[in-house]
């Protein structure tokens, strides 16, 4: 099973990229990780309600204690995951982890990424858990599905940076309301200032375009 949690920024990217769109139509699972894809599903007569990583994360691992299942964490900057595996371990007693690895930043060498490959499988992992950002994570889980041999792979981006300590989420309200960009730009202006600046208005720009598209053939 392959779950990706859907925001808007990957939506965008995925309008450039038929291979990131290849990636979430062939995905088992893909949910709304942002409210104003919530708001659009609900206007267009869907039950539509926000599910993402950094909240779905905590919830399996809690429950999975009872069934024994084993955690593997592959992603984050350098150590991030062993610090979220710590935390995690912490806060649920008893939590199996298989192992964590965080890959560089580079693309891997076809050695290094079998040796990656091998070392997830030899792990016994259940879950794999995978933080690389949006849309490295998406394309990498695609790509190993059918080498992996773990049952539950989810990408799950920022949920290793909140969960594992290393940065502050934004309050519950602006995460109710669709204002939680506002608190990671005004954490990160330098590093997320372009990217919002950008994706914010060619969301826009694409909701926009295919309303009048829908219009035009006479749908909702």
């Amino acid at each position: 099973m392959r779950v990706h949690f859907c925001t808007t920024h990957t939506l965008v990217e995925a309008a450039d990229s038929t291979r990131l769109r290849l990636a979430l139509n062939t995905a088992d699972y893909v949910t709304l990780d942002g409210v104003p894809l919530v708001w659009i599903g609900r206007l267009r007569g869907h039950r539509a309600e926000r599910v993402c990583g950094p909240d779905l994360m905590p919830i399996l691992l809690e429950q999975s204690r009872a069934h024994g299942y084993r955690h593997f964490f592959y992603g984050g900057a350098p150590g991030v995951a062993e610090r979220l595996a710590e935390r995690m371990t912490e806060r649920y007693p008893g939590l199996a982890v298989a192992g964590t690895f965080c890959p560089p930043f580079r693309p891997l060498t076809i050695e290094e990424d079998r040796a990656a490959v091998d070392l997830i499988n030899d792990s016994g992992a259940d879950f794999v858990w995978v933080g690389l950002g949006s849309p490295r994570q998406e394309l990498w889980l695609a790509d190993h599905r059918d080498r992996l041999h773990a049952p539950v792979l989810l990408a799950v981006g920022a949920a290793f940076d909140y969960l594992g300590g290393v940065r502050p989420r934004a309050p519950a309200l602006m995460q109710r309301t669709g204002t939680e960009w506002l608190f990671r730009l005004a954490a990160e202006p330098r590093r997320l200032g372009k990217r919002y600046t950008v994706v914010n208005s060619r969301f826009v720009w694409l909701v926009l375009k295919e309303a009048v598209h829908n219009a035009a053939d006479g749908r909702p």
